[in-house]
């Protein structure tokens, strides 16, 4: 293992070095959420419409993870890193810089590219640099870092894009970016690729029928989450007739209570992953059938978003989880398929709730995003009856 011959101290702060780059990442992919009104805007165009950028990202990725992991695969990791970095970088300069709406989907393209490639490896990496018995941990860190980006990054993102111009968002998690690259290249040691698995290894994966079973999941509830979450923000404002503060509030509140999802899975995911699972897609539909109910008064809301953020947390955790479980023998091929897979059901879902307002109401995205949340929590009930199976479950196994 690669922190065999470090201190726990040192392995610790490797561990959070990748939760502070997860954090960036994720900030600068959901961080149009809260800029979409003003995005939209600039360009003279609905903030529906300019929600299409959403889906493009998310589908970029979802289509290149697994080609890009695979031209990727014997690259040393901490130089790989190094270089998606400096795209990541460099597309974000073309975003505060973009002088068309179309320039900006390009600059977004670039950054999805960088995007595919991270979440391919981070999980399997977090869990090598991990101190030993801490697997389960070090991924609650690294989904902490998501869950922070939710909590100060896309709020901070809209109040800076608010007061100085949604550019200048862009332009500031350049910078962030920049200094995490000088971070990254300091403290992690060479990482040579380790069952990063290859083409071969796709035939294999797709003959487990759990894991095969773990990606139609994905999709389904990721679809269902994103068709109302891509516009909460315009939902906020336009249908529950609230200010622009709340619809920040709300964003914090759904990135705080992520956290206290990412506790609870830190405590209770090595052994009961499958019930976490079901319970928080359950709470999911409530979630979603409310929407609009709860949108009549402000503490409502900011209850069911409260309830919203710890459920979605736990599911992606726990679906990460199970993935590296039952594919511990070719990770980066089965979390680059993950990646894949979950972008396209954001994309599915950004583009269920652009459909969904501009062809019925806004008002309604919380309903459209409910029904396939339902299919899901059918689903989950049978796959994990049939497959039950954790991480360390699974390690011990092997």
């Amino acid at each position: 293992m690669t922190n065999n011959t470090v201190s726990r101290k040192t392995a610790w702060l490797r561990v959070v070095t990748l939760a502070v780059a997860a954090f960036i990442f994720n900030t600068t992919e959901f961080v149009p959420v809260g800029l979409l009104s003003d995005i939209a805007s600039s360009f003279d165009m609905p903030s529906a419409q300019a929600g299409i950028m959403l889906t493009i990202y998310a589908w970029v990725v979802g289509l290149m993870s697994l080609p890009f992991m695979l031209l990727t695969r014997n690259i040393e990791r901490r130089k790989l890193l190094i270089g998606l970095f400096s795209v990541f970088i460099a597309s974000h300069m073309l975003s505060f810089l973009a002088w068309n709406f179309d320039v900006l989907v390009i600059s977004r393209v670039g950054i999805a590219f960088a995007h595919a490639i991270f979440w391919s490896i981070t999980a399997s990496l977090a869990i090598r640099l991990a101190p030993a018995g801490k697997r389960a941990q070090a991924l609650s860190l690294i989904a902490t870092g998501t869950a922070l980006a939710s909590v100060l990054g896309i709020p901070l993102g809209r109040v800076v894009g608010q007061y100085f111009g949604w550019r200048t968002t862009f332009f500031a998690i350049g910078i962030g970016a920049l200094f995490t690259l000088v971070c990254l290249a300091r403290l992690l040691p060479a990482l040579p690729s380790e069952h990063s698995g290859s083409l071969k290894s796709l035939p294999v994966l797709f003959r487990r029928p759990a894991l095969v079973s773990i990606y139609l999941l994905t999709v389904v509830v990721v679809t269902a989450h994103f068709t109302a979450y891509s516009y909460i923000e315009p939902f906020v404002q336009t249908v529950a007739g609230l200010s622009e503060n709340v619809a920040t509030f709300l964003l914090l509140v759904l990135g705080f209570t992520g956290i206290i999802g990412s506790a609870i899975f830190g405590k209770l995911g090595n052994h009961y992953s499958s019930a976490l699972i079901g319970g928080a897609i359950g709470l999911l539909v409530v979630c979603l059938a409310l929407l609009l109910p709860a949108s009549g008064e402000r503490w409502t809301l900011t209850l069911l978003c409260a309830f919203w953020g710890i459920a979605i947390m736990l599911i992606a955790l726990g679906l990460q989880v199970k993935v590296l479980a039952l594919a511990p023998d070719a990770t980066d091929v089965a979390m680059s398929l993950f990646s894949g897979i979950f972008n396209i059901g954001i994309g599915a879902g950004a583009l269920l709730g652009n459909m969904v307002s501009m062809h019925a109401t806004m008002g309604s995205v919380g309903y459209a995003g409910a029904l396939p949340a339902v299919a899901a929590l059918v689903w989950a009930v049978i796959i994990f009856r049939r497959w039950p199976v954790s991480l360390e479950e699974q390690a011990q196994a092997h």
